[in-house]
């Protein structure tokens, strides 16, 4: 049986008094590829960023794996079954790809130097970078950063990876190849969620598609259903701006 990896019960969050997230309801499988889309202001990065309680709901209630996230828990649960890819990589400007790579498996996991190494290598074959093991992060470009630093985030092997928008900082040109590693991902049996513009991707990839606007979830469904036969306007209005 298919178990709920994460569930969204009625959240609101508000920044003072403007009011970001309104009555959020969502649960992504275990295995599911979910991919957030919609306008800008629109929620969606506050969305994840509650998910593993960088944002702490206002109101409602996030389950991570069947067990409730709070406050006390957060640091513990979330090491344990979730790790994020940002919009910028966050990357130690003074290690080497390794010691950023082993840093969390040694340091949280108690991982040792020889099986955090070995942990890094195979992630970085994945993502096509082992010959910059020893290279430092300021020497490589936009790309090759997110790359490593969705390594990274594979290397704490958890069950649940959230991306979001990771390659809204990228130029054009690098996009596709960290896309590509997504894609290659996305055949593995992890729990994936993506906050995104980019709709190839999301109609290759994603499993189900949600759609916020204004705070809420105004639409969901599989790519076919949503780039084929939307049921909202606003939906429509939004897909007729950004596919030609």
């Amino acid at each position: 049986m298919i178990s709920n990896m994460i569930k969204l019960e009625n959240v609101n969050k508000y920044f003072g008094d403007l009011h970001v997230l309104k009555d959020v309801n969502l649960t992504v499988k275990e295995g599911e590829k979910l991919v957030i889309i919609g306008p800008s202001g629109s929620g969606k990065s506050t969305t994840v960023r509650c998910m593993n309680y960088l944002e702490e709901p206002t109101s409602g209630h996030v389950y991570i794996d069947g067990r409730e996230l709070t406050h006390r828990n957060k640091t513990a649960l979330i090491r344990e079954t979730t790790s994020m890819v940002f919009q910028q990589f966050n990357l130690y400007p003074h290690m080497t790809v390794m010691k950023n790579l082993t840093l969390a498996p040694m340091k949280l996991h108690h991982k040792s130097k020889k099986e955090a190494e070995e942990l890094a290598c195979h992630y970085l074959d994945v993502v096509g970078l082992r010959d910059k093991a020893e290279a430092y992060p300021t020497t490589l470009s936009g790309g090759q950063q997110q790359r490593i630093a969705i390594a990274r985030a594979l290397c704490a092997e958890t069950k649940i990876v959230l991306f979001d928008e990771p390659t809204s900082a990228l130029d054009p040109e690098t996009i596709q190849e960290v896309l590509d590693v997504m894609i290659k991902l996305a055949k593995e049996n992890i729990t994936m969620v993506v906050v995104t513009h980019e709709m190839g991707f999301a109609r290759q990839v994603a499993d189900r598609i949600v759609f916020m606007a204004d705070g809420q979830i105004i639409e969901e469904g599989t790519p076919d259903h949503f780039f084929e036969n939307p049921s909202n306007e606003r939906v429509k209005q939004f897909l007729g701006k950004i596919i030609r």
